[in-house]
């Protein structure tokens, strides 16, 4: 079977079991601040298991695309190295919430793999959760003794609370679970080694290849469970491990998956797969990454030195870097990959096919960018090497190299490598230890502990913030969470007109008002799909009735930036092309930022037609088409724009303003009269192939309207009221470029007049010209004059100039050549000689400068540099 056939089987079997199957989330996680990326595939459904969604469908199936690395599941340091570890992965994935239980789950992986797949029964072995007295959990008997159905008693494998109690987090639904693992070593191996003996044991071809967690319980802040209302299940199977069991490999390397991928790295860079070590983990680490870096801009996350962007950058570096230092690749190759990419998985996944251009410019400026900071990374280690092979030293000083691997971005392993060519190692103890602090101020930063919610009452969460912009409502519950040493607290409201931050709309602030008091809500955020509302205290009474009051002008402001987002979206377009697709947005009451892909800058005369274009459809005053519950074929029927990377439900949210039609969560003005006005304030790029505009509108435009017009009178006051202030101005700066160009051509005159003058007052110590000036000449001028003397006396010369200019003392030194051949240095001079000014200084052999604070002492600074030559 190939591998989309394989997927493709496991989706018709978990359909002919009444699952509904469902499209693969993205991999790259929004609107939730425990997540950045994907890494499980219960993560789209999380708030069904949290309660917080209803049960649409009791059984779900799907494929989805997941990436490990960074948090508690950490595989990317592995990757390359062995052959089953990948940073982005397909997991194959079969849910029950509330339906059926271990029995049927069980029973069905067991009839996929053994009479769908026809693996060896032999071959199999199942885990279940031993117990763990500790807390009171017994091992699971139920899972073992379903199990017992298939295997031998033998085959079914205790497990201790690491490997087979699954946790979501440090808190929230957990539970047993049964792992299956498969033995693919061949018959003379397994004869030699039972494989009973290297289940769990990090054996390559001894691997785990499906997980069926049964959650049962809650985990509480206080580390105390309690059982869940509605059970679950929750599997995953490693797509790419199971193409290896059953195309009969021994590395996930091997498989269709990767192989054609593999076979154009070696034919990019000039290396064969399977013949040198090195090279292959190579290989499989550019094989490996691409595919994650491709998926996640597919989902809108660009590279770049943030969160889930730095993650992305670390992981394409870390591609570059490999290709580098084994496949000697000096120039950008990894984003010629993309098209044999499309070909292996662009089918199930056409979002790739669709972003190919836009992936290939972003990896191939990536790339580029790195692979210059890999040449100044070398520069500088080729000084600290020649540092250290001068002082005699073998090993460098592990703070050099994590300045190297945190300023510069280059890699420990990549400097221990150059180290090693050169008979020298670092201080790995040392680096470790600057590792650690890093580490540590960003945990403290990030750092957040949150306390159990205490439910006041049962309920769900309404938002009626579309329609109200007040709301009647009571608390159902709160909890407290305190970072960096301060206090808030998460409220949920059982009716709530406050938009919680989603879709780069920020969240609503206002009030919360009772009879006897007013609790300010400063922000709104989103979590696992509820509205939070955030104080900084807590009601006196929680079982209160309260008003829930939003700031109207926040929101109002807010909706003006939201709505102009869609029109100049659409203007975009008219006037770019079709190509340009939203790839971003931040949205608030001040101002709007709107990221989307286009490959140029754009011109003034685009940006001026697009603020024009916009500004007519606001003029127009399209009033709010609003449709909720709209199924998404039917939206798109509509003309609705879905964007790459968002994840849609069958039912959608439409905003339609004229012919601007969008799927969107948002709040909008009731028309785009109401907009007032928008001006485009900035462009820029923000990655390859990502442009930016920065606009304002409503009244930011009038502030802004009301700060230029009082610039224009001010000016027109300064140039005599004439009515043509640019040709004034132009007249004004050509007069001011001429004085400028006689006020230098005098200047120049009196540095020659005053080089001639010195030269004839300089003294003879020892056979040398001695030249001292003291004066308030600027320091530019002194270098130009010094260097003028210099022209005259190339040989035998000893300059010193000591100026204060606007209270700053500064000190100059001057020598020539033959008395650098002859061990004097400038810049020792200047230094030693500065300590009377209390400053210090710099600049070569011959010629160096100095600044200071003290200057009263700029007389003894020339004098103590004069006693050198003396």
């Amino acid at each position: 079977m190939t591998s989309q056939e394989i997927r493709q089987s496991f989706l018709d079997f978990f359909a002919s079991k009444n699952h509904k199957i469902v499209p693969s989330a993205p991999m790259v996680v929004k609107d939730d601040p425990t997540l950045m990326f994907t890494n499980a595939g219960m993560n789209q459904f999380k708030n069904i298991i949290l309660g917080n969604d209803p049960i649409k469908y009791p059984r779900v199936a799907d494929s989805q695309k997941c990436l490990r690395v960074s948090g508690k599941h950490n595989d990317l340091e592995e990757v390359g190295h062995d052959t089953y570890h990948h940073t982005m992965f397909e997991m194959l994935g079969n849910w029950s919430f509330g339906d059926y239980f271990k029995k049927e789950a069980i029973e069905w992986a067991w009839e996929y793999l053994t009479e769908v797949l026809k693996l060896d029964k032999n071959r199999l072995y199942a885990t279940v959760f031993e117990g763990y007295p500790a807390e009171g959990l017994n091992r699971d008997d139920e899972a073992a003794g379903i199990w017992a159905q298939f295997l031998p008693v033998e085959r079914i494998i205790n497990g201790n609370k690491k490997d087979n109690f699954w946790e979501m987090g440090d808190t929230g639904p957990c539970g047993p679970c049964s792992e299956i693992h498969i033995d693919l070593r061949s018959d003379e191996e397994r004869a030699k080694i039972d494989g009973l003996t290297l289940v769990n044991g990090s054996h390559p071809q001894v691997i785990e290849i499906w997980n069926n967690v049964f959650m049962q319980f809650n985990r509480k802040a206080d580390g105390s469970l309690e059982e869940l209302p509605a059970k679950v299940i929750d599997t995953g199977m490693g797509f790419e491990r199971l193409c290896m069991a059953i195309q009969g490999k021994t590395s996930n390397y091997d498989t269709d998956v990767f192989t054609p991928i593999l076979a154009e790295i070696g034919r990019v860079c000039g290396s064969e797969y399977g013949k040198d070590e090195k090279t292959d983990i190579a290989m499989r680490v550019i094989a490996d990454h691409v595919r994650t870096i491709a998926f996640s801009i597919t989902d809108g996350q660009l590279p770049s030195n943030a969160k889930a962007g730095y993650v992305i950058r670390r992981i394409l570096r870390r591609a570059v870097r490999y290709g580098y230092t084994f496949l000697s690749q000096r120039h950008a190759f990894m984003y010629k990959l993309i098209d044999v990419l499309c070909e292996v998985m662009g089918k199930a996944y056409p979002e790739l096919i669709a972003q190919k251009t836009l992936i290939e410019k972003v990896i191939k400026e990536e790339e580029e960018s790195f692979l210059r900071t890999l040449e100044t990374g070398m520069r500088l280690l080729d000084k600290v090497l020649d540092d250290a092979k001068k002082s005699g030293k073998t090993v460098i000083a592990g703070k050099d190299a994590f300045t190297l691997y945190d300023t510069y971005g280059f890699p420990l392993d990549l400097t221990e490598l150059i180290l090693r060519e050169n008979g020298m190692t670092v201080n790995i103890n040392e680096f470790n230890a600057e590792m650690k602090i890093q580490k540590d101020r960003a945990r403290n930063a990030a750092a957040v502990e949150t306390g159990d919610w205490v439910t006041v009452r049962e309920g769900e969460s309404e938002f009626v913030g579309y329609d109200f912009t007040t709301a009647d409502t009571e608390i159902i519950r709160y909890r407290k969470v305190k970072q960096k040493n301060k206090e808030y607290y998460q409220i949920v409201l059982s009716k709530t007109p406050f938009y919680a931050e989603m879709g780069g709309q920020v969240g609503d602030c206002g009030v919360l008002k009772s009879e006897d008091e007013t609790i300010e809500i400063i922000d709104t955020k989103k979590e696992n799909n509820l509205a939070v509302h955030i104080a900084k205290k807590l009601p006196a009474d929680v079982t209160e009735t309260f008003s829930a009051v939003i700031d109207v002008e926040k929101r109002k402001a807010t909706e003006c930036n939201h709505s102009a987002t869609h029109l100049l979206h659409e203007a975009l377009r008219e006037v770019l092309g079709t190509h340009v697709e939203q790839k971003g947005s931040y949205v608030s009451p001040d101002s709007l930022r709107f990221d989307f892909s286009h490959f140029q800058k754009m011109t003034k005369d685009e940006i001026r037609v697009v603020e024009a274009l916009a500004n007519k459809k606001i003029r127009e005053n399209y009033p709010l088409q609003e449709k909720r519950e709209t199924p998404i074929d039917e939206a798109r029927a509509m003309g609705a724009m879905a964007l790459f990377g968002e994840k849609y439900g069958e039912t959608v949210r439409v905003i339609q303003f004229g012919n601007s039609v969008e799927l969107c969560g948002g709040t909008h003005v009731s028309a785009t009269g109401n907009i007032g006005m928008v001006r485009i304030m900035a462009e820029s790029s923000i990655a390859a192939g990502v442009r930016r505009i920065e606009a304002i509108t409503g009244k930011a435009v009038e502030k802004l309207l009301d700060e230029q017009q009082d610039i224009l009178t001010d000016a027109k006051e300064l140039l005599n009221n004439t009515p043509d202030v640019l040709s004034a101005l132009k007249k004004l700066t050509e007069e001011a470029s001429d004085l400028r160009k006689k006020i230098e051509t005098f200047q120049h005159a009196q540095i020659l007049a005053l080089r001639d003058k010195l030269i004839a007052e300089a003294t003879e110590v020892n056979g040398v010209k001695v030249i001292r000036f003291e004066g308030d000449l600027p320091a530019d001028q002194v270098k130009t004059l010094a260097f003028q003397i210099r022209n005259i006396l190339p040989e035998k010369l000893f300059f010193v100039a000591g100026c204060v200019v606007d209270g700053k003392p500064s000190l100059t030194v001057l020598i020539s050549d033959d008395l650098v051949a002859g061990g004097l240095n400038a810049v020792n001079i200047a230094r030693d000689a500065a300590k009377e000014i209390q400053g210090g200084g710099g600049g070569q052999l011959f010629f160096a400068s100095a600044g200071g604070k003290n200057a009263a002492g700029i007389q003894k600074a020339v004098a103590k540099a004069l006693e050198v030559i003396k």
